[in-house]
């Protein structure tokens, strides 16, 4: 699936499932993706033991925790976990309107990327709806800093993601990944690449009840003498960085809209990636809410110059 969407929000055709186990909970889990309406944003449905559901929109301010993976939670102590490869899916694919029905409280790990993720929305094909997509657009720098590492968001006319990382690690040492996200570039460049741990951290993060799921088949493992030890070895040379570059795109995603500018991390984390998107949507000087003005049946790209109007009063707001 290779969509452009005019400007105009989408959802998907058909509903599709998939299961999985959990990376930190070892639980096997069922999803599906349900279509939805225009404005309803991306929603997690999640179905707890006693069969009570509860409604998880993603957006920034229902992020309860970043520690090892991006969490989305509510008053009442529901949540799911580790929702940034699935969300990195939606937005490179330009999915704005989908119910993603869940039975635990965390998302399928599936092989540790989102080539699944994207493969399941081809299944449910992509349905262009007649309302227009407002975008958050980056008008002045945003910038955090924590310790060694920094994340800002700069104005660029596109959406572009340059990501620095920088480990003692040998085997992964200082990579870098940068370009403009689109659902091509996605696919072919970041939707492949895995999550990936230190042999090391395993028994700390067992003990602490995390990566009881995490196994060859999810992750990139580096064993103690900075060695991979996945039989099959890496899918790119510097698969590290365009992993955590797929990380960045799908904790951006919590904006719950797509966002025209740059952003830019040196040593970041789902946390530096919450703290940065939260600076930015909390200074309401440092973006403007845009939308196309084209109508549907003369349908122009954003990327390709569409006309593009300030609107002073937005609607709704999407990222709260």
């Amino acid at each position: 699936m290779s969509i452009d969407c005019f400007g105009y929000q989408t959802t998907i055709v058909n509903e599709t499932s998939l299961s999985g186990v959990g990376v930190h909970s070892g639980i096997k889990v069922s999803i599906t993706f349900r279509p939805a309406e225009a404005d309803t944003g991306i929603v997690f449905q999640r179905t707890m033991e006693n069969g009570e559901v509860h409604r998880l929109r993603a957006v920034a301010s229902q992020v309860s925790a970043t520690d090892l993976c991006t969490v989305l939670g509510d008053a009442e102590g529901a949540s799911v976990a580790t929702v940034e490869h699935l969300m990195a899916a939606f937005y490179a694919m330009e999915i704005d309107n989908i119910i993603v029905d869940i039975d635990r409280a965390e998302a399928p790990i599936m092989d540790g990327s989102s080539i699944v993720f994207l493969d399941a929305l081809d299944r449910a094909e992509v349905d262009i709806l007649s309302t227009k997509r407002r975008y958050l657009r980056v008008v002045k720098p945003v910038r955090v800093e924590a310790g060694g590492s920094w994340a800002e968001f700069v104005p660029y006319e596109g959406t572009r993601f340059e990501i620095d990382i920088d480990f003692e690690c040998s085997l992964i040492g200082r990579q870098s990944w940068k370009g403009d996200i689109n659902p091509k570039t996605f696919r072919n460049e970041l939707a492949r690449a895995r999550t990936f741990g230190f042999m090391r951290d395993v028994e700390f993060l067992w003990a602490s009840g995390h990566a009881l799921g995490s196994s060859l088949e999810n992750s990139v493992v580096i064993s103690d003498d900075n060695t991979v030890i996945n039989p099959e070895g890496l899918r790119f040379k510097n698969e590290f960085v365009r992993h955590k570059t797929l990380d960045a795109v799908g904790d951006l995603a919590l904006a719950g809209t797509k966002f025209i500018g740059c952003y830019r991390s040196y040593r970041g984390g789902h946390k530096l990636n919450s703290l940065a998107l939260k600076a930015l949507l909390n200074d309401a000087s440092a973006y403007e809410v845009v939308e196309t003005t084209r109508p549907l049946q003369q349908p122009i790209s954003m990327r390709r110059g569409g006309d593009l109007v300030a609107v002073s009063s937005p609607m709704y707001s999407p990222w709260m």
